[in-house]
């Protein structure tokens, strides 16, 4: 691959993956870089998968702004790049008399921003979800916010970048900048990886959760830094329990609350807190925090009981302390999109937290014009194209198109995740997909495979085949995520043939 670019992005989650895919659409050779295995392996991998309205945060702030521009812009993109998208609305609901003064606060707030909203009673509420706590007295429904799949739509607006051209290099660290000048370092002219060296006019800070250590290393903004927030999940069976709805608590200072909430796949999802954590790779569930999110949900829906439930997670937001330059009130949890004064050739974005995946659209476009205004000459490719075909799901399928689909291709006749119907067919298309998926997390994510009651003991051993017969490996180079997570350590017998 050339080391030369126009442009280096630094980071494939949603925001990285979605500023690639914006700017892939001009004249540009343009590198995406990311440290893990697969895209969508970082912050995004781990959240409530919501596209939030916008009434909750401050009038004024970046954070407002790109929430709303960004939910808008979520039909055409999930049109475009054909991953799940389900704009079903959201709830705000108070438990007792004493909350419900607190929505008419988020009420003016949606207003205030432009984000359409409606309080409904008690009654009304009850009706809308049947499970609901009786004590509810009311609710602020926001009809514009939704739920996605956040690996399906970075994966797809990676691979539409990837389709028009974007080169993407997995495995490959950020270390440093390359300065024009190292002694006076005002002039940014590549970046240091662990794979080489990469040229380039600009560079993204698209870092996520390592978002500080990279702008501090251009000397930008030392005092701002990323604290972890750690949040919990508890996944529930979707065979046990039936939620319709997105159903937050009345929120606080520093969190939306824990929810309970539906997802595009049916299993209803619960959590999160928010620990602020040192470790940016600590995604250990506690038991203290298991407990804070069950009787979370249990204050919203009390009829759960331990036996719904399937697997548990954790996820990081890249909380930051980036102060809001254009509110009336003292805020400093706001994200940061520049190009900084300091130095030239360098995007900023940091402190993308929640709302970030929604807003994530609204922050490539914003790239896109910072960029232009700086003066690079931005012209449309005649041959880009915004649409990223979906592979074929299995299970969503009539019997006549599966019918149909194991005709062509009698891989998708065999059946690998029993709890998910996902097939071989499937799982080799993954394979080779415009990013391959190479390990069974990356399979995982594409496919869904491995996520229900029996959370991969079925599946594993077979997928572990298929990637390495795919592949050309041997069985023991098979990883569940990267290298150092082989799943198998040595042959127990070999096979003999007559």
């Amino acid at each position: 691959m050339p080391s030369e670019y126009d442009i280096i992005i630094i980071g494939a989650g949603i925001v990285g993956s979605l500023t690639a895919r914006f700017l892939s659409r001009y004249d540009l050779d343009i590198l995406l870089i990311e440290k893990e295995s697969d895209v969508c392996a970082g912050a995004t991998g781990g959240n409530s998968a919501l596209i939030h309205g916008g009434y909750d945060a401050v009038p004024g702030s970046l954070k407002a702004e790109t929430n709303v521009r960004g939910n808008a812009m979520w039909d055409q993109l999930s049109a475009e790049l054909q991953f799940p998208f389900d704009r079903r609305g959201t709830y705000v609901v108070a438990i007792g008399e004493e909350e419900f003064p607190r929505l008419a606060e988020l009420h003016q707030r949606g207003e205030e921003s432009g984000v359409p909203v409606e309080t409904i009673s008690g009654a009304e509420m009850r009706r809308r979800e049947p499970r609901i706590n009786p004590e509810t007295s009311g609710a602020l429904y926001c009809p514009s916010g939704g739920i996605c799949d956040p690996w399906a739509a970075t994966i797809a607006a990676a691979e539409n970048a990837v389709q028009n051209g974007v080169a993407l290099r997995l495995q490959t660290q950020f270390r440093d900048f390359i300065w024009a000048d190292e002694t006076k370092r005002e002039q940014i002219v590549g970046i240091q990886t662990t794979q080489g060296d990469f040229y380039a006019r600009w560079v993204v800070n698209a870092a996520g959760l390592y978002a500080d250590e990279v702008m501090h290393r251009a000397g930008v903004r030392p005092e701002f830094t990323i604290t972890p927030r750690r949040g919990e999940y508890y996944v529930l069976d979707r065979a046990d329990v039936e939620i319709n709805n997105v159903l937050f608590p009345v929120p606080t200072e520093i969190s939306k609350g824990i929810l309970v909430t539906a997802t595009t796949h049916g299993n209803p999802l619960v959590g999160p807190n928010a620990q602020e954590i040192d470790d940016k790779r600590n995604v250990d569930v506690t038991p203290a925090g298991m407990a804070e999110i069950w009787q979370g949900a249990q204050k919203l829906i009390p009829s759960l009981t331990r036996r719904n439930i399937v697997a548990v997670f954790a996820g990081l937001r890249p909380g930051g302390n980036a102060p809001c330059l254009g509110c009336d009130v003292e805020y400093n949890k706001d994200f940061i999109i520049e190009i900084p004064t300091e130095v030239h050739g360098l995007v900023n974005l940091g402190g993308i937290e929640s709302p970030g995946l929604t807003a994530a659209p609204a922050i490539a476009e914003r790239v896109v014009e910072l960029l232009r205004s700086a003066g690079e000459e931005l012209t449309v490719k005649s041959t880009w194209n915004p649409i990223r075909p979906a592979r074929p799901v299995f299970r969503h399928l009539s019997p006549q198109e599966q019918a149909t689909l194991v005709a062509a291709d009698p891989r998708y006749g065999r059946v690998i995740c029993r709890c998910e119907n996902v097939t071989e067919g499937e799982i080799v298309a993954a394979i080779h997909a415009p990013i391959p998926a190479v390990t069974y997390d990356a399979i995982k994510r594409r496919t869904w495979l491995g996520t229900g009651r029996c959370l991969g003991a079925f599946d594993t051993p077979r997928v572990i085949e298929i990637l390495a017969r795919e592949l050309g490996k041997d069985p023991l180079e098979i990883s569940k995520k990267n290298g150092g997570s082989e799943f198998l350590t040595r042959k127990t017998k070999e096979v003999r043939h007559a």
